[in-house]
């Protein structure tokens, strides 16, 4: 046997290849236009859901990473870093003395909100192939998300 035992003819028909090529690419569209604002995508995401969940009261590190759908353990990293920065800071928790609540800062909202522009201009500009589709394409995803 020789060549690669695959169920397709051909590279193109293969959802997960094309999948993992678009997120690639749409992913370097995204680190290009947030470079300027000097944040990496998943510091943008966790930012971001962080501005977002704030309006709402006390934010756990744990419903941050469930809501960006992210690795705890990069979350804590992530943080540390936009901490670092002056973005996110980590007051005593008001419920339970022994964990930190999450809040973002003045300079931290100001910077979500300005990524968010960035961010949001991306995904018209790379998503704009799709034309009329772009709200299936939205919702495939939604499906795929659960």
């Amino acid at each position: 046997m020789t060549g690669l035992a695959t169920e397709f003819d051909t590279a193109d028909e293969s959802t997960g290849l094309l999948l993992w090529q678009v997120t690639n690419r749409w992913q370097a569209a995204q680190r290009a236009a947030l470079k300027p604002l000097g944040l990496t995508h998943v510091q943008f995401v966790l930012l971001a859901a962080l501005t977002y969940l704030g309006e709402s009261g006390t934010v756990t590190q744990k419903a941050l990473a469930d809501m960006a759908a992210t690795d705890p353990m990069m979350t804590s990293q992530v943080l540390r870093t936009l901490e670092s920065r002056g973005l996110v800071h980590r007051p005593p928790h008001p419920q339970d003395r022994r964990a930190r609540a999450l809040a973002v800062t003045d300079e931290g909202r100001d910077l979500a909100n300005r990524a968010v522009v960035a961010a949001e201009a991306c995904d018209q500009a790379f998503f704009a192939a799709l034309g009329d589709d772009r709200a299936g394409f939205t919702s495939a995803l939604l499906a795929l998300r659960s």
